[in-house]
């Protein structure tokens, strides 16, 4: 069994509406606009069809761990609760991203569900001792998208100018406080050791 194989299923409650979630997760390019922790460049190469099948972005991203990802995703399906995604570059797999109303409440309970193979160098070859950081790191990044997600959502339902000037602006990329010490160190010992290499 390959040892840099990840499988994370991520779950969020946000107030609004499915159809909100769909509008704002499904315009892609936006990523970099309200969830900037993680999305660095977001580019559109193929648009899909009428329904969004088919289309492909091109995406630059990140965590807190000191090294940016390439990768791009096609959607592959529209649910009439999700879609799927198919991944490809510094990952490999899939993600499927389901959406529920949570009752009259106007909430949405999210759902992401991302099995893949960390291709890029490091993360393939270091995952037998540094999954557990590279893990965390992906924790990290999605806790930023939940809390990016809020805020958006919460700007979409302001009711003046006045009140969304009011709302915070996306968090940034901020290192975790309990990790940086372990993690900064274990990527500086890959680091090492890479340079190490013949």
């Amino acid at each position: 069994m390959p040892t840099n194989d990840y499988h994370f299923i991520t779950q969020w409650r946000v107030p609004g509406t499915v159809a909100e979630v769909v509008e704002i997760l499904g315009d892609a390019p936006g990523l970099a606009r309200w969830w900037p922790s993680v999305y660095l460049q977001v580019r559109q190469l193929a648009a899909g069809d009428a329904r969004g099948v088919g289309k492909v972005m091109d995406l630059t991203t990140k965590g807190w761990l000191p090294y940016t990802l390439r990768w791009q995703f096609e959607v592959t399906e529209k649910y009439e609760d999700g879609f799927r995604l198919e991944a490809s570059g510094d990952f490999v797999g899939r993600g499927i991203w389901t959406f529920a109303q949570d009752g009259p409440a106007s909430r949405v309970l999210i759902k992401y569900d991302w099995k893949i193979l960390a291709e890029k160098p490091m993360l393939r070859d270091f995952s037998f001792i540094m999954k557990p950081i590279f893990g965390a790191n992906h924790r990290w990044a999605m806790a930023r998208g939940e809390e990016s997600l809020k805020l958006e959502l919460a700007r979409r339902h302001a009711g003046s100018e006045a009140e969304r000037a009011l709302i915070p602006p996306p968090p940034a990329t901020k290192v975790p406080v309990g990790l940086p010490v372990f993690g900064l160190l274990a990527t500086a010992a890959v680091v090492w050791l890479m340079t190490r290499r013949d």
